[in-house]
């Protein structure tokens, strides 16, 4: 299964590309129909669609099997081509993508994580797929997080992952610092407890690792303030609702633990795969993650997969819920909107091809067993076969997720906040930026900032 581009969703936004008006996303050359299209693709000749998200060079094995995936889809289906397929690593790169959107580039078919879709949405840069809907035969089974992708009714793209917050850690250093790895942590001051032991082991060390910026840092704020039973913004969407006993709790904890207990090391953590590598190294204890979080350590970073395991977030009252999936753009004709979409559902949806490929990915000695992607009905046909296949074909210890399934049965999952959750998350960055940076951080005056920039922010955008 491949995971690589999974939470490359945190991280930095340029805020400029925000604002852009849905006359600013058009699709690259390539994925604009010649003149006399609708004519060509009734006369079945091959009908151009983009992509991207597709595995880069340097992961041999997942680009082999993606690009083996185009050619059988392609043969399966005559008459579409794809074109082009850009790489990418992570898969959303913001950089990149709002370059993209700015100049009018993106693919046919494009990667959108949750935070995005909402904003792409109202400003009119994903097309309605509403219409097409009976191109994805395996949509009625898909769960509720098909609502991610709906506005007044109608429907802009389709959930291809979700996922649920957690606490990863490394099975090797509980047992080096005489801790009990079948046994972490259940409350934030086991956490605490934990990590400096861990810490403790000698120098290089970090007991728990945290983001700190390019809006990982508020992305995680989020997940624990969710956690601890509290909100990043009001139910209406129009203020910030972190200013709170329980977003202090959040800031307090994380202060403590890198200047009280120096258990969390001095370096900061950016983008996505800079905590990534860090866990992978094999001297970091604990981070908040995914249960997917596990493969990526493995496949892209060279981590040993046995060494890790996924418990429940401490203390959750609710878990954050995120996760992806892929949009066309708007200058798609409606023969592109229909490949794209059986593009979607042959690599994404559809049981033992593309990523729910469970019997390839054994065969190549790839985690098989996860209790993810979390997409379908309790029951439904599509789902039954993706479990049956999972756990048929299962290579990993069950072990390594009980803790988190059974911790998180019966806990709310919760949105991000709203279409504008990235910039809301680079605004939150700088106070987990400052409690991990200045021993004297003053995390009543940071949260009131922030608030203040939070509510100015959703004031403006109406």
């Amino acid at each position: 299964m491949r995971r690589s581009g999974y939470r490359e969703t945190m991280g930095a936004l340029l805020v400029a590309g925000l604002g852009l008006s849905a006359a600013a996303c058009g699709s690259d050359e390539s994925a604009r129909p010649a003149q006399g299209a609708g004519a060509t693709a009734a006369g079945n000749a091959p009908v151009s669609i983009s992509i991207n998200c597709v595995p880069p060079k340097t992961n041999k094995a997942e680009r082999q099997n993606f690009e083996d995936d185009m050619a059988e889809f392609q043969k399966l289906n005559p008459d579409i081509k794809i074109e082009k397929a850009s790489d990418a690593f992570p898969c959303y790169e913001p950089r990149t993508f709002e370059a993209k959107l700015a100049g009018g580039r993106l693919e046919t078919v494009f990667y959108a994580n949750f935070p995005n879709v909402g904003r792409l949405m109202e400003s009119g840069q994903a097309a309605d797929i509403t219409p097409y809907l009976d191109t994805v035969k395996t949509y009625g089974d898909l769960n509720g997080s098909t609502e991610i992708f709906k506005k007044d009714g109608r429907v802009y793209g389709v959930p291809t992952d979700g996922y649920g917050m957690g606490l990863v850690y490394n099975r090797k250093l509980f047992t080096q610092a005489g801790l009990d790895p079948d046994n972490p942590p259940r409350t934030w001051a086991e956490v605490r407890a934990a990590a400096k032991r861990i810490a403790a082991l000698g120098p290089g060390y970090v007991g728990f690792g945290e983001y700190s910026g390019g809006n990982t840092g508020g992305w995680h704020f989020t997940a624990s303030i969710y956690g601890h039973g509290g909100d990043a913004i009001t139910p209406d969407g129009r203020k910030a609702a972190f200013n709170t006993p329980e977003g202090r709790a959040v800031l307090e904890n994380l202060k403590q633990m890198r200047w009280a207990d120096d258990s969390m090391g001095s370096r900061l953590f950016i983008k996505w795969e800079d905590l990534m590598k860090a866990m992978a190294g094999g001297r970091m204890g604990m981070m908040l993650g995914a249960p997917d979080v596990l493969v990526p350590l493995r496949n892209d970073f060279q981590a040993r997969f046995e060494d890790y395991a996924v418990a429940a977030q401490p203390e959750a009252k609710a878990l954050l819920n995120g996760g992806k999936g892929f949009m066309v753009n708007p200058r798609a004709t409606p023969e592109q909107i229909r490949a794209g979409l059986k593009w979607i559902e042959f690599q994404y949806l559809t049981p033992g091809r593309g990523q729910l490929d469970y019997e390839r990915a054994r065969s190549q000695d790839y985690p098989v067993g996860q209790p993810y992607p979390d997409l379908w009905k309790a029951g439904s046909a599509t789902g039954t076969q993706v479990l049956d296949a999972r756990k048929q074909y299962a290579t990993v210890d069950p072990a390594q997720y009980a803790q988190w399934v059974e911790g998180s049965k019966g806990l709310p999952a919760k949105p991000e906040p709203g279409p504008y959750a990235q910039e809301i998350y680079a605004i939150l960055d700088t106070p987990m930026s400052a409690v991990l940076t200045r021993k004297d951080a003053d995390v009543d005056r940071l949260l009131a900032d922030a608030e203040a920039k939070v509510n100015a922010l959703l004031a403006k955008k109406g």
